[in-house]
């Protein structure tokens, strides 16, 4: 099997790249390029190209198509980012990854605790020397009701984790799950709404998906909810969410993911003006903490990212089933 690599990270993933094709007797090249149209033609002769979250549309499936690449493997969980119906429509396969969901799952915890203690309030006042405890009162984690919306893999071992801390949990998903019925309670998305101090989000993005945290949706939780978000931007509907900031029913949000990430995150834009007004908007509050979608990384995480999309790539192109293709 021969693999290109687009958008590799010479700081981390090189090693694991090199260790893992020697392994699995991968023939390989790279670029730390983005893919774009300029750079497509990288691939030629290539049985696999490997991505991270650069959007890949019709066009650029076509020209990968033309050049004779069969498969597009993306070393992320999320494939949203691909035009997946038009790839499979045209032949073309589309593979996606897991890795260790402990990465996702112990930074949503972190989220959770930081927003129950105020904690960017706190270290926001103390660099200007207001020692003063006024306005930075906290919650206890063991009193609150979360509420986990996906219980996949990541939201499995939130739970699994968060168990240790004696709260009380409860989950949504479409497909529920006995070991997850284990240390939660599964319930309705309303009951969620209404009951929980803490929410923190999990699914997939799709159609379906699409905004399920709006208006209506935050009209019905209790007044200081905490939300934390390290699955996907655009389950939450970002103007709904600063207006129930700004009225105070979201009391904490913590958002490694927004809508509109693309072309921003993983990149230096020291100095430019940012298209994303809605960003600036929310890291200006000091009740809403952002980070740049760094939940998943890990060493643990980026070696399985990069194992797993060359595993994954080879069961497709030898014609083994896998459950990673899209």
């Amino acid at each position: 099997m021969k693999v290109y690599v687009y958008s590799m990270r010479g700081f981390d993933e090189l090693p694991d790249f090199e260790r893992f094709c020697e392994k699995y007797q991968v023939e390989w090249a790279y670029t730390n390029e983005t893919p774009c149209m300029e750079n497509l033609d990288y691939a030629k002769g290539y049985d696999v190209v490997n991505i991270i979250t650069t959007v890949i549309d019709k066009e650029m499936i076509d020209r990968w198509k033309a050049l004779g690449v069969k498969c597009i493997a993306t070393r992320t969980i999320g494939y949203d980012h691909i035009d997946y119906a038009y790839a499979k429509s045209v032949g073309m396969g589309v593979i996606h990854i897991t890795y260790s969901p402990s990465s996702v799952a112990d930074y949503t915890i972190m989220l959770m605790l930081m927003g129950c203690r105020k904690i960017k309030h706190i270290m926001n006042t103390a660099a200007v020397q207001d020692f003063t405890l006024k306005g930075k009162i906290g919650k206890e984690l063991p009193n609150c009701t979360v509420g986990i919306i996906g219980t996949g893999k990541i939201g499995k071992t939130v739970i699994a984790h968060l168990k240790g801390f004696g709260c009380k949990i409860l989950a949504y998903d479409i497909y529920e799950s006995d070991e997850v019925s284990e240390n939660a309670e599964y319930a309705s998305l309303d009951k969620i709404f209404t009951d929980c101090d803490i929410i923190s989000l999990h699914a997939p993005s799709t159609n379906d998906n699409y905004h399920m945290i709006d208006k209506a949706a935050i009209d019905k939780m209790k007044q200081g909810v905490i939300l934390v978000n390290c699955a996907r931007g655009a389950l939450i509907d970002t103007q709904a969410l600063i207006d129930g900031i700004e009225s105070g029913k979201v009391g904490f949000a913590g958002l490694d993911v927004i809508e509109q990430e693309s072309g921003l995150y993983y990149f230096n834009r020291v100095g430019e003006p940012l298209n994303n007004p809605q960003l600036a908007i929310l890291k200006s509050y000091s009740n809403v903490l952002v980070t740049p979608h760094t939940a998943f990384y890990t060493d643990e995480a980026v070696a399985n990212m990069v194992e797993n999309s060359l595993l994954c790539a080879k069961d497709f192109i030898e014609g083994r089933k896998t459950a990673f293709e899209v």
